[in-house]
C-alpha cells in the first residue's frame, strides 16, 4: 500500500457540552510537512486522536486518497503521542519489534528496521537497554523510532520537539524531511513556533476548536496589514504624520516601523521618504508566525465575542 493523502472533512467531536472539535476541515498532502499550531485545549490532540480512531468523531469524515480511512490505513500510522506511549521497564529493541509487528511488520521485517532506526538514532549499543535508563531526548528518539519501524503510510507526532536540544531538533528534523520527501503526509502540533515556521510546507492554527488560519507561511502572512521600516536621518521630527492609510508601529532612533492599510501604495511612501532625503532603509518587515498567530487569536477571539 502506497502512502496517499489525508483529508479532513467537518469534524466535530464534544464530550457533553464541551465541543473540542468544531467543523474541522483540512487536508495533509503526500509529502507534504503539516504544522497543527494552537494553544492548550485548542483540539489538536483531540483532532489527532479522531485521525487515529481512538476517538470518534460526532460527525464530519476522515479520508484517505478520497474514501473513508479503513483500519488498514489506520494499522499503518505512525504515531508519537505527547505523553510517552513506550514501556519503561521493557528493553528498548524487544518492545519496538513487538510494536513494528502489532502494526502488520513480519518479525524479520520489523526486526531489521529496528537495528537500522537505531543505528540511525546512535542507539544500537543500548537496544538491550530497559528505556527507562535513557535520557529525555533519546527516550524521544526512541518513540519516534517506534512510529518508523513498520515503514508507515503517514506520520502524525504530538510535540515531537518538546523538551530536545538543538542537535535533536535537527535530527529529527532531518528524518521528517526525509519522510516527506519519500512521499509519506507528515503532520505534528507544537508549541514552539519557530521549528514549525523553519520546517513545515504548510501551518494549520486552530484555536476553540476551529481552524481559524491555514496555509504556507506566506501565504498567512499576506493576511495581514504590510509592515515596513523606514529610516530617513534628515526627515523633520513628524514626517510620516502626514501621509495617509500609515500608522505608526515602533520607533528605534530614525528607523520607524510603520504599518500600511490595504489600500496604501508602498511605493508613495517611498517617493514621500526620498522627500525628506537620503533614506538608508526600506524594507518590508516580515511577520513571524508567532506575530501571525498572535493575530490569528485577536481575530478569532474578536469574531466569537460579536
Amino acid at each position: 500500500m502506497k502512502a496517499g493523502g489525508l483529508e479532513l472533512k467537518g469534524l466535530t467531536k464534544r464530550f457533553g457540552e464541551l465541543v473540542a472539535v468544531r467543523d474541522l476541515s483540512f487536508d495533509v498532502r503526500p509529502g507534504e510537512v503539516f504544522g497543527f499550531v494552537g494553544s492548550n485545549g485548542a483540539g489538536k490532540t483531540t483532532t489527532m486522536r479522531v485521525v487515529l480512531g481512538t476517538l470518534i468523531a460526532d460527525s464530519g469524515d476522515v479520508q484517505w486518497d478520497g474514501s473513508p480511512i479503513a483500519f488498514e490505513v489506520r494499522r499503518r500510522i505512525g504515531y508519537m503521542p505527547e505523553e510517552r506511549g513506550l514501556y519503561p521497564k521493557m528493553r528498548i529493541g524487544e518492545q519496538l519489534v513487538y510494536l513494528a509487528q502489532l502494526h502488520g511488520a513480519t518479525e524479520a521485517a520489523a526486526a531489521g528496521s529496528v537495528a537500522r532506526w537505531l543505528e540511525r538514532f546512535q542507539l544500537k549499543e543500548r537496544a538491550r537497554d530497559e528505556l527507562q535508563t535513557l535520557s529525555h531526548g533519546n527516550q524521544q528518539r526512541v518513540q519516534l523510532a517506534a512510529a518508523l519501524s513498520f515503514e508507515p503510510l503517514m506520520l502524525v507526532l504530538d510535540e515531537p520537539f518538546a523538551g530536545l536540544d538543538p542537535e535533536a531538533v535537527d535530527s529529527m528534523s532531518e528524518v521528517l524531511h526525509e519522510q516527506a520527501q519519500a512521499g509519506i503526509p507528515v503532520i505534528f502540533s507544537s508549541h514552539q513556533l519557530e521549528i514549525v515556521e523553519r520546517i513545515c510546507d504548510r501551518v494549520g492554527i486552530i484555536q476553540g476548536g476551529s481552524l481559524v488560519a491555514c496555509g504556507t507561511i506566506d501565504e498567512l502572512r499576506g493576511r495581514g496589514l504590510r509592515q515596513l521600516w523606514v529610516d530617513t536621518p534628515s526627515a523633520p521630527q513628524g514626517w510620516i504624520g502626514s501621509l495617509s492609510g500609515v500608522r505608526i508601529v515602533r520607533t528605534d532612533g530614525t528607523r520607524i516601523l510603520i504599518e500600511l492599510d490595504a489600500s496604501t501604495d508602498d511605493q508613495a511612501i517611498l517617493r514621500a521618504a526620498l522627500a525628506t532625503g537620503p533614506v538608508q532603509e526600506f524594507r518590508a518587515d516580515k511577520p513571524s508566525l508567532l506575530d501571525i498567530f498572535r493575530e490569528a487569536m485577536t481575530e478569532h477571539t474578536a469574531a466569537a465575542a460579536s
